[in-house]
């Protein structure tokens, strides 16, 4: 007899969950879109020093996201708190204790103190934050499998996930447009400058007070059960005496070392990675293009993202139809083609004023469309593998945290007139940076989707049970063939 299907998850409990991660993507959203904006265009610090402080937050954040991935696997939880959730914690408090001295100026500095001391300043908070930041992301990440069992209802959970996500980012830019809204109407200053400090200050600590807010509404309405590491469920009274799982030779479980073995995990890696690049880049660099190449007024800063993410939280409404339809690779393409059609809108046009409203919602709802497609791959992927989910959601964000810091310190370097605000070269520097963060890698994002197309993805290694990216129920694998499709994920 077939064991029954668990029930669907309480909504109550979905949105719950959601929530868990506002927080983060509230200070993301700040972190990626205003921070060399931040640095360079409000502080005065140079270009490279400013793009340093970002990579430095990106290595940070590489290097801790793996490792916390794995002692979240590897650790219990405290107490009688489950292991995911209290990493969530840990994270929380440390992203709420640093985040805020990251958009300050530096206490107890001058004009005069020169901008390597300002940079030291600033590294422990943005490594603190960093570390906070992957210890929440992972261990909310790695609770999908765990609350969930079907490719749909991960894709829906996914889904609501980053709905959340688009509402932290028109939150903060809604927030961000009313700010520079007064202080245009206070000052009469249409550009950016020292004058805006008290702008981004005072975002900052809204955002860490409304993310405090849904950090704890998770922690209330989120379950977890505390499962030390080796538990395995005690049999009950309706338990078979002779379960299927006992019929067969027991088959080894998947542990993080057994990963690193596997095509299919690369696999993966190479699409998110390429897929981060495109979102946080182009978020990146999204203000610099309005206000450098442009011309357009301060407020542009805030308005342009806003639509943006108005555009992906609609498009990701639409992602577990579209999936259900016609499948998770037709659905990333579809996501590139509507960021390629942005990209040559870009390159065609230097200079844009109301339709670049348009041109933003294209770039919102592609994005959307791949991160959503992405994040159910990596869920996929790791099927009914749960107790090494973390190490696998850390390993994917690593290569993207990593990725993303060089490529920001290799664009803020050959950037024209580095110590200056802005000078004539920057205006066509910052045009073909839109067009090669979005374009230039999803066509490489287009290449590593082919791969996932010819060469399906597969546990070839390891004979575990894996649940397949079109809908097919988890079952254990029998002695590998070559041929044998049990264990391809579409």
């Amino acid at each position: 007899m077939d064991d029954p299907l668990p029930s669907p998850l309480p909504l109550r409990t979905r949105l719950s969950y959601a929530v868990g991660h506002f927080l983060n993507d509230l200070c993301a959203s700040m972190w990626f879109t205003y921070l060399l904006v931040y640095f360079h265009s409000v502080l005065g610090y140079s270009s490279r020093h400013a793009g340093a402080l970002l990579l430095a937050g990106q290595v940070a954040d590489g290097i801790c996201t793996p490792l916390v991935g794995y002692e979240a696997d590897q650790a219990g939880g405290c107490g009688r708190y489950g292991r995911r959730k209290s990493w969530h914690l840990i994270g929380t408090i440390s992203v709420l204790l640093s985040f805020p001295f990251i958009f300050n100026p530096c206490l107890g500095c001058s004009e005069k103190t020169p901008e390597w001391a300002v940079l030291i300043y600033f590294i422990p908070f943005v490594v603190i934050f960093q570390f906070g930041w992957a210890a929440t992301q992972i261990s909310h990440l790695s609770l999908i499998p765990e609350l969930v069992t079907s490719d749909h209802e991960k894709v829906e959970l996914t889904a609501f996930r980053y709905a959340f996500t688009v509402v932290a980012n028109i939150t903060v830019y809604g927030l961000a447009w009313l700010l520079l809204h007064f202080e245009v109407s206070r000052r009469g200053a249409p550009n950016l400058g020292r004058q805006d400090i008290p702008v981004f200050r005072n975002l900052s600590l809204i955002v860490v007070a409304v993310g405090a807010i849904s950090s704890l509404l998770f922690h209330l309405g989120t379950p977890e059960k505390t499962r030390p590491p080796g538990w395995s469920p005690e049999p009950e009274e309706s338990t078979p005496l002779l379960s299927d799982s006992q019929k067969r030779p027991i088959r080894p479980y998947l542990l993080w070392n057994h990963w690193l073995l596997e095509p299919a995990f690369y696999q993966v890696a190479m699409l998110y990675m390429a897929t981060r690049l495109i979102v946080n880049l182009s978020q990146t660099y999204i203000a610099m293009y309005l206000t450098n190449s442009l011309m357009l007024p301060k407020k542009f800063i805030a308005t342009i993202p806003l639509v943006m993410y108005i555009s992906g939280f609609l498009s990701s409404l639409l992602m577990k139809t579209v999936n259900k339809r016609i499948g998770r690779n037709l659905t990333y393409f579809l996501g590139l083609v509507i960021i390629l059609a942005f990209a040559s809108w870009v390159a065609l046009t230097e200079k844009m004023s109301v339709e670049v409203y348009g041109a933003a919602v294209l770039l919102g709802a592609g994005s959307a469309t791949i991160l959503v497609t992405s994040l159910s791959m990596t869920a996929d992927l790791i099927g009914t593998n749960t107790h090494s989910g973390a190490f696998v959601y850390g390993a994917m964000s690593f290569t993207d945290k990593v990725a993303n810091g060089l490529a920001v310190m290799l664009i803020q370097n050959l950037h024209p007139c580095p110590t200056l605000l802005c000078c004539p070269g920057c205006v066509n520097f910052y045009h073909w940076v839109m067009v090669a963060v979005t374009g230039g890698i999803a066509v490489v994002a287009s290449l590593f989707l082919a791969c996932l197309m010819i060469w399906p993805i597969r546990i070839r290694f390891h004979d575990v049970s894996v649940t397949g990216l079109a809908g097919s129920r988890p079952r254990e694998l029998g002695p590998q063939v070559e041929d044998d499709d049990a264990s391809v994920v579409n």
